[in-house]
């Protein structure tokens, strides 16, 4: 990269069809969803970088003038995660691991407050190991279907005067950030 005098890389260290980022805290992100079972009947099993691993990477592209900033998509494309923790999603699963692109219905809860705290767990280590300036934290193509429908998200809604799923998703934003901030 610094060879064509790029300086930043957005490394996407998850999605609906992998985890791949070691989280000690959540060994079943990397051991559960790292795997998927393919349309054909393959398994597929995925790798994962561990911290150790990633502070190498970083190391080594600070040392090229190149930052690593990292990105943990949420509310959405987290059916990795959710295969993993099905706890965190609005149905409580079971949940797979995607096979096939596009946008998924099911996201993180965003009533639940252990939601929230798997989260900011995952950002705690994640932080440790990338001390970029900035982190991605997705948001992208979050179908609100099961907020929508969710007792959980209705129950924080209605405690929180937050009117519909739309201004559930800018609350839950926020939330992220200040955390985020926080971290920084």
């Amino acid at each position: 990269m610094s060879k064509f005098k790029f300086n930043t890389l957005h490394f996407h260290l998850t999605d609906d069809q992998l985890w791949t980022f070691e989280v000690k805290k959540y060994p079943l992100l990397t051991e559960v969803g790292t795997q998927r079972t393919n349309v054909d009947g393959s398994v597929y099993k995925g790798g994962y970088f561990t911290q150790e691993e990633l502070r190498e990477l970083v190391e080594y592209a600070a040392v090229r003038g190149v930052t690593i900033i990292p990105e943990i998509e949420m509310p959405g494309h987290a059916m990795a995660a959710l295969a993993a923790y099905p706890e965190y999603g609005c149905t409580g699963g079971p949940y797979k691991v995607r096979t096939t692109w596009g946008v998924e219905e099911h996201l993180l809860c965003a009533g639940n407050d252990s939601v929230f705290q798997f989260i900011e767990d995952i950002l705690t280590e994640l932080t440790a190991v990338f001390p970029s300036e900035y982190i991605h934290i997705g948001g992208d193509e979050a179908n609100f279907k099961r907020w929508d429908n969710c007792s959980v998200c209705r129950k924080y809604m209605g405690e929180n005067g937050i009117a519909d799923v739309k201004e559930l998703y800018c609350d839950y934003i926020a939330r992220l950030t200040e955390y985020v901030l926080f971290l920084g």
